[in-house]
């Protein structure tokens, strides 16, 4: 059984314990609601760049070295990640280390000296070429379709940030977001495994009770709609070809995402999903294809990915639209949206075996205002009827939320040859009503 226990402490930092008994290790995380999209626009990658540079030290572990053997110490490898409105700080641990792992990662918030910013500088810049051709062009699928649907929004830029920006980054602007964002109303620290809550809750009052802030400002954004689908086109020296076919989706909280969900397993969520039987399977024209949803407090994105050589391009492109289309056109049989919702069910069951899992679940969940337990879940999904599906495939497919980033050694004639399967889409797409 699951036990989770929540807590806030005075200064409006909240706290989660999360009880698997059954396992043998735990996981620690930090969550912020800061990424990208809280940077200024003319400071891309700010959230990024300041999370890297929490490792380069703190008051009690003045270097890298001291800070990454500390948390090796309690059985532990600390990570980050930041995408674009969070920002999450964690390690997996020996369950009894919990009390110390909430005192390292407290140093590293509370107190960090941020040394060596030339040197995370230059690291950064590599981690950003990786994004970038021979040209300077932007050649990462997720960026490109990213400026498509979100253009003049901060969702829009690169959570990394630019070759530009990264090289313009003050100790002053690292102190400044640190000083609105780093702060306890805006974080929760969750702690899922075969753990002690008591003993977590009172380390979280002892070293983190000192924090003090105010609580930021809200984003005010308002993303721009779309009247018709949209491409970009990228020229990279490659053997293949690469291409997202990106929707502008539904916001976080939309009751759609559940079926939206379902809707990616059936593309895409195994071996006999539609696409992978039929790009790989029939055709032989892809090792893989895979398919995502990212959503956020207003909008969102449902995106399908592949590499294929630059001759099986138009192929490739024709053969995912018929494939959502016949979503959309065609109910899904009874057989077919149970096997997804089986395979959703069994993840979730998986899922109770996952220390990280479950503080993503748990922690993130709270910070975000959605958290839900497993069996709720499973209500939900258990919910989608055939009809539901159909629907919000037509609300999802809608030729005007339809974008598309190709990427590789593509010919004029590949390009027009796109353009024409899209005009046929929106021509077979049944009209609302």
């Amino acid at each position: 059984m699951i036990t989770c226990q929540k807590k806030t402490l005075a200064n409006g930092l909240r706290l989660v314990a999360v009880e698997l008994p059954h396992l043998h290790s735990a996981e620690v995380a930090v969550y912020l609601k800061v990424g990208g999209r809280y940077d200024p626009i003319e400071k891309t990658g700010l959230s990024h760049f300041l999370e890297h540079m929490l490792f380069r030290g703190t008051r009690d572990f003045p270097t890298t070295l001291e800070l990454e053997a500390a948390f090796e110490i309690i059985g532990g490898s600390v990570n980050a990640a930041t995408d674009s409105d969070s920002t999450c700080y964690y390690s997996r641990i020996h369950p009894t280390k919990s009390a110390e792992a909430v005192r390292l990662f407290s140093s590293m918030l509370l107190y960090p000296t941020m040394p060596g910013i030339d040197i995370e500088k230059k690291i950064i810049t590599e981690e950003a070429l990786e994004d970038i051709n021979e040209r300077g062009e932007e050649i990462n699928l997720d960026n490109l379709a990213s400026k498509l649907l979100w253009p003049e929004d901060p969702l829009g830029t690169p959570t990394v940030g630019t070759l530009e920006t990264i090289a313009g980054f003050t100790d002053e602007d690292l102190l400044n977001h640190m000083r609105e964002y780093y702060v306890p109303a805006n974080a929760v620290i969750v702690a899922a495994g075969s753990i002690n809550p008591d003993s977590f809750f009172s380390a979280c009052a002892e070293y983190f009770g000192v924090w003090k802030g105010s609580p930021p400002g809200g984003i005010i954004t308002s993303p721009e709609s779309q009247a018709s689908p949209q491409t970009v086109f990228v020229k990279n020296f490659d053997s293949q070809i690469g291409l997202q076919i990106a929707f502008r989706s539904f916001a976080r909280q939309d009751p759609r995402i559940m079926p939206a969900r379902l809707i990616r397993r059936i593309l895409c969520g195994g071996g006999s999903a539609r696409l992978l039987m039929s790009l790989r399977e029939r055709l032989g024209i892809v090792y893989s294809v895979t398919a995502g949803i990212s959503a956020y407090e207003e909008t969102g994105c449902f995106a399908a990915d592949l590499s294929t050589a630059p001759e099986n391009l138009l192929t490739a492109v024709e053969e995912v639209l018929k494939e959502i289309l016949r979503l959309v056109v065609e109910p899904v049989t009874e057989d077919e949206l149970q096997r997804a919702k089986n395979g959703y069910f069994f993840d979730l069951e998986y899922s109770r075996d996952s220390t990280y899992e479950m503080g993503v679940r748990y922690g993130w969940g709270e910070l975000m205002g959605i958290l839900q337990g497993i069996e709720e879940d499973k209500a939900e999904s258990a919910a989608v009827s055939v009809e539901i599906l159909q629907t919000t495939a037509r609300e999802l497919f809608a030729p005007h939320n339809l974008n598309l980033a190709v990427v590789g050694p593509w010919r004029a004639a590949g390009k027009k040859g796109v353009q024409k399967i899209l005009e046929q889409y929106q021509k077979n797409f049944p009209l609302a009503g």
